[in-house]
């Protein structure tokens, strides 16, 4: 009492063959088996080293403030005297 006899399990196992039919509970199985093989792989990718970074892009230098003051007021002075 309180755990199944092979002939109570064979009763139950005929009993899902009749409700579900045989070709579902093989495709059931056959998904079960696909589930496990992606966990697996899954797994072992995951011990795998990662990539290295990629490499930041080249930064874009910025302008000579200097210059642009220096153009300034030569571009004033011509349209005084002009």
């Amino acid at each position: 009492m309180g755990s199944f006899s092979l002939v109570h399990w064979v009763i139950v196992l005929l009993v899902v063959m009749l409700l579900f039919g045989g070709g579902r509970v093989s495709g059931l199985m056959g998904d079960v088996a696909k589930g496990i093989k992606s966990f697996k792989k899954g797994l072992a990718d995951d011990d795998e080293t990662p990539a290295p970074p990629a490499k930041p892009a080249a930064r874009i230098e910025q302008r000579d403030e200097t210059t642009i003051d220096q153009k300034t007021p030569a571009r004033d002075e011509q349209k005084l005297d002009g």
